[in-house]
């Protein structure tokens, strides 16, 4: 079987934090040996809480991901995974929709109100209810009616993080064997 994981990290949040780091560790150990890290940038300041700069961030960053990914032959893969971070979960969800990777999977880090947008098909997702991006109830609310499993994390915040250095580890650790469980089809959606 032919596999791609392509990764969509956030503004702030670059394919080498932690995330994206051990979940491309995982995808790679599961025969994902075709990946893709998207690298894009968007340098306006804070974006939180202005509808204007975020439609601005997504709309630039959307085109560097288009223009990175634009020599791939989708229908190449028979498996194609997208695992994304904060703007990157909109981007990489309203992408699948535009392009018809109806049969891409999606891994959605801390996933942003519009991400819900795109109906993301077979996917899952992460959040922390001290998440100030997001409105975790709302969340919450979005991932139930697309039919996305999510787990949320108390006292968390948009990197998945609190104040204890070990009990971070441990919810990394959480993560990443939810991740590795979706990237082998044991968690189904």
């Amino acid at each position: 079987m032919t596999k791609i994981a392509v990764f969509f990290p956030g503004i702030g949040y670059h394919c080498d934090k932690p995330l994206l780091y051990y979940s491309r560790s995982i995808a790679n150990k599961l025969g994902y040996e075709n990946s893709r890290n998207v690298n894009y940038t968007y340098n306006a300041g804070n974006i939180r809480g202005n509808e204007e700069k975020m439609k601005e961030a997504y709309e630039t960053l959307f085109s560097q991901a288009e223009a990175e990914l634009s020599e791939i032959v989708w229908s190449e893969y028979e498996d194609v995974l997208f695992i994304s971070k904060s703007i990157g979960t909109i981007i990489a969800t309203s992408y699948a929709q535009k392009y018809g990777l109806k049969h891409a999977r999606h891994i959605l880090y801390t996933p942003l109100v519009q991400t819900f947008l795109f109906a993301p098909n077979n996917a899952i997702g992460f959040i922390g209810t001290a998440d100030p991006w997001s409105d975790t109830d709302e969340i919450i609310q979005l991932s139930d009616t697309n039919h996305v499993p999510l787990a949320v994390y108390d006292g968390c915040n948009h990197s998945l993080e609190c104040n204890d250095t070990l009990r971070n580890i441990e919810i990394l650790k959480d993560v990443m064997q939810r991740t590795m469980e979706f990237c082998k089809g044991i968690i189904e959606v």
